[in-house]
């Protein structure tokens, strides 16, 4: 009797499990972090007609554009099995989301200040970009820049020319989480590719010059998205962080407009008129004496 007490108890167990694991409630938390931009949504191609909170011409035009390529990678990230996702929004001081139209289970990031590293930590299981434009000089990327693009010309980590992806990926890889995904246009997505070759990228426009190119309807964009967004998350267990060892370099070469004076003191070298190098233990301590992520 007690043997058979014992075998009910075990079958009901497994039993109470299995179920439990159908329905995801005891699956490990997949909680992905999500960096927006506007240059790299579909339609958008003119910085003073569109990208300018409430004071360019088709803002609120660009504002429905976004909203509508962040909420279809929502979308994708939770079919695929993400169980939180952050949304941040990053472009020009944080005014492009509202909550009154992001999607009802993401959670948006708004307002400034945060923290230089974007308050990333190792809770997270993955980063991906949405409006992502490629940086500075970048052939055919449409309004390409890197972080200022009236102020910084280039860009270089340890010796490699470098923009707002590859800086990331490298902030997401020094806290463990990997990159996995891309919206944006087809210069973007070469630029993710060069660090992370598997990643999905949804190109949704190809440049012809820094202020023209081939465009995807919203609704085709919107499509592309979700599918390349969900299956990034199916494939979540492909990546591995981008990780970048030992003491860092980081050089800026500002532009005419955009020259900065900096306090000289142990790691900052001032090499000309517009170029610092930074240095540190890693590319987290080198980037942060010179300013956020």
């Amino acid at each position: 009797m007690f043997v058979r007490a014992i075998r009910l108890t075990t079958m009901v167990c497994c039993f109470t499990a299995c179920v439990l694991n159908t329905f995801g409630q005891t699956s490990t938390p997949k909680k992905v972090f999500m960096i927006t931009d506007m240059e790299g949504v579909s339609g958008i191609l003119d910085s003073d007609m569109q990208c300018l909170p409430y004071k360019s011409p088709r803002w609120e035009e660009s504002h429905k554009l976004l909203t509508g390529e962040v909420n279809a990678a929502v979308d994708g990230l939770l079919l695929g099995g993400a169980t939180d996702v952050v949304v941040w929004d990053g472009h020009d001081s944080s005014q492009s989301l509202s909550v009154l139209d992001i999607h009802p289970k993401a959670r948006l990031l708004a307002g400034v200040p945060i923290s230089p590293t974007l308050e990333l930590d190792p809770s997270y299981s993955a980063v991906i970009f949405i409006g992502q434009h490629a940086m500075a000089g970048a052939r055919n990327g449409i309004l390409s820049h890197s972080y200022n693009s009236l102020g910084i010309e280039n860009l270089w980590v340890n010796g490699k020319l470098i923009g707002e992806i590859g800086a990331r990926v490298m902030l997401a890889g020094h806290f463990g989480i990997p990159v996995i995904m891309l919206s944006g246009d087809t210069a973007a997505c070469a630029e993710l590719h060069d660090y992370v070759p598997q990643a999905e990228c949804a190109a949704v426009k190809s440049g012809v010059s820094r202020t023209a190119g081939f465009m995807l309807s919203h609704a085709a964009a919107c499509d592309l998205i979700r599918d390349k967004a969900r299956r990034a998350m199916e494939r979540l267990s492909d990546f591995q962080p981008y990780r970048t060892s030992g003491p860092a370099e980081v050089k800026v070469e500002f532009t005419t407009r955009g020259e900065r004076e900096f306090q000289l003191r142990e790691g900052v070298e001032r090499l000309d008129e517009r170029t610092w190098v930074f240095r540190g233990k890693d590319i987290v301590d080198a980037w942060l004496k010179f300013g956020s992520m």
